[in-house]
This record gives C-alpha cells, structure tokens and sequence, in this order.
C-alpha cells in the first residue's frame, strides 16, 4: 500500500514537472512567434540587424518595439488573468462551468469601460480601476442571485446570461447615443489587441501580478473551499470572507484584462478546465499552470489570427468564440458542470 501511494504521488510529480516544462515552451515558443510574425514581412533577421546596429526607429524597429511586443506580452498577461481568475471561480463557486465571461464578470467590466470611453477616459490606471468596479459588482449580483433562486450549474448558467444581456444591453444603448465611440467599442466588444500600448500594459499589468499572487497565497482556501461550502464550514473556514476576498482579487484579475483587450469569451473556461483533469493537482500548481497555458494560449492564437488571413486581421475574440463555444457544449453534454467538485 505504502510502494503504491509513492509510486502515484512520483507519477504526479512527473506529470506536474512535465506540464509545468511544456507550457515554459509553449509561452516562450508563443512570445518569440508573435514578435516574429506579422503582415509586414520583417521577421528574424530583420530583428537580428535592429538590435545588431540598435537602429530602433528604423521602420523595423518601430513595428518590433512598438507594435509586436506590446501586442504579445498583452495577449499574454490577458490570457494569465483570465485563466488564473477562471480557475479561482470555478474553485469558490464549486462549478466547472463557472468562468469570468460565462458568469457576467466580463460584460460588468465591459460595461465600466464603455462608460469610461464615454467620458473620455480611453486607458491608465483609472480605466483599469472602473474596469475591476464593474467586473466587481457584476460578481456580486451574480452570486447575490444564485443565493436567492440556487446554486445549481444550470440556474447559475442562466443567470450569468442574463446578466450578459443586461450589460450588454446597456452597453448598445450608450454606443448608439454616443456614435463616436461606436468604431473603438467594436473591437472592444469582440475582444482585440491591435491598439494596445505600454501604457496600458503598464497600468493593469502591475494589478494583474498583484492579485495572482495573493491568489496563489489563498490557494489551500481554494483546496477547501472546493469542496462546497457545507464541508468548508464543517473544517471550520470562514467561507464567506474568503468568498469575497477571492472574488475581489478574480473581479481585478477580469477587469484588467478587459480594459486591455475587451471581451475575451472563454478562456477562463477552457484552460482551467483542461490543465485540472490533465495535473490533477491542489490550487497553488493549477494557478500557476493557468497562468502559463493561458498566457500562451492566447499570445499564440492572437499571432494566428492576425497571419493567417495577411494582410487582413481578425480579431482574436472571433477565434476564442469558434474555440469555445464547442468546448463549453461538450462539458454540458457530457454532464460535468453538475458535479461539485471543482
């Protein structure tokens, strides 16, 4: 008995290191790609003579520095947030389907943004700040409403639809009274990184590590939490503060995220789900792992759909769709939302 438990918690650790070694690749193979591929045709060597001769406002040289690695490091912080803050809900709310596109929590941010670029306010930290206010309150109701009318996957599911709708809704109605803002809001609404600058990146990007490493420091109360909230109370946690404190850090996670890039449906859904039946593993490696699949994922799939249809680009929102929603269709076909273990 005891030869059999070491050999299966070798054969974890195994599986563990070996997840943690392919998404490293997987990230890095994504950012070098994405800095060499683009429609203008300059690519490694190119990049090699820029920074031979350090001629950095050459034409290659400002489509590198300032077009090509905003956009990847970007799609890759985005992708780490999202996945990272799909993986804590999923764990808080004891639903694998739960996710921050699928619960409301992007459309809350979305709806901050619009507000915002309304007002005039188009990036910094202030976009960021009503970004997360947004995805904040949007979390709460949700989970205000799921208390009151249940917390089954499918009563859960309709209720994140329907504050979608509301949001986005509300969203429509301030684009169509305020038309100048109807070209920046389309691909915002449709999720994309082709005006993204450092200093958007450097205002949400110093959120985004913040609030992963204090989830990754609440990681053994996302092991409990888990379980449900029955067992929780029965280990004796105080399950509504942190309830609260890790869907505060998600909200910010969600929010920084959308005012980079707008409405990046599924990718909190996707990633977590697939790395915790692949590493079968506590919070603390899944969060991690989230992070690093998640900001590979994205980076290379925003690379594919601004190269494959050179020199026209589509968003990588429309990409993300056409992934994910087959992917959340076969989870509730095959019955998986309804169990509470997340």
């Amino acid at each position: 008995m005891k030869r059999s438990i070491v050999l299966c918690s070798e054969k974890n650790k195994g599986r563990l290191a070996a997840l943690y070694a392919a998404g490293l690749s997987f990230l890095l193979f994504s950012l070098f790609f994405g800095v060499l591929s683009g429609s203008s045709g300059a690519g490694l060597p190119e990049l090699c003579r820029v920074f031979a001769e350090g001629d950095y406002h050459s034409a290659a040289g400002r489509i590198f520095l300032y077009v090509r690695v905003p956009r990847v490091i970007a799609a890759a912080l985005c992708g780490a947030a999202l996945s990272a803050a799909g993986a804590a809900i999923q764990a808080v709310l004891s639903n694998r389907l739960a996710s921050p596109s699928i619960i409301g929590v992007n459309s809350g941010a979305g709806l901050a943004v619009t507000i915002a670029s309304a007002m005039g306010l188009y990036s910094g930290w202030r976009l960021s700040l009503l970004a997360f206010a947004g995805a904040l309150l949007t979390v709460l109701l949700v989970c205000l409403l799921s208390r009151r009318f249940g917390t089954r996957s499918g009563t859960l599911i309709l209720i994140g639809v329907a504050v979608n709708a509301l949001c986005g809704a509300v969203s429509d109605a301030i684009v169509t009274f305020d038309t100048d803002i109807s070209a920046m809001t389309f691909d915002f609404r449709v999720g994309d990184f082709s005006s993204v600058t450092y200093e958007k990146i450097g205002g949400a990007g110093f959120f985004v590590a913040g609030s992963v490493i204090l989830l990754l420091l609440c990681s053994k109360a996302l092991d409990v939490l888990s379980l449900g909230e029955e067992n929780s109370r029965g280990l004796g946690m105080n399950c509504t503060a942190y309830r609260t404190l890790i869907l505060i850090l998600c909200a910010v996670l969600a929010g920084c995220a959308v005012s980079v890039a707008g409405l990046l449906s599924f990718v909190g859904l996707m990633v977590p789900h697939a790395l915790r039946r692949a590493a079968r593993t506590r919070h603390l490696h899944l969060l991690c792992l989230c992070a690093l699949w998640g900001g590979g994922f994205v980076c290379f799939c925003d690379t594919v759909a601004r190269c494959v249809f050179s020199p026209y680009e589509i968003p990588v929102g429309i990409i993300m769709a056409f992934l994910g929603a087959p992917f959340f269709m076969l989870i509730l076909l095959r019955g998986k939302g309804e169990s509470a273990d997340a």
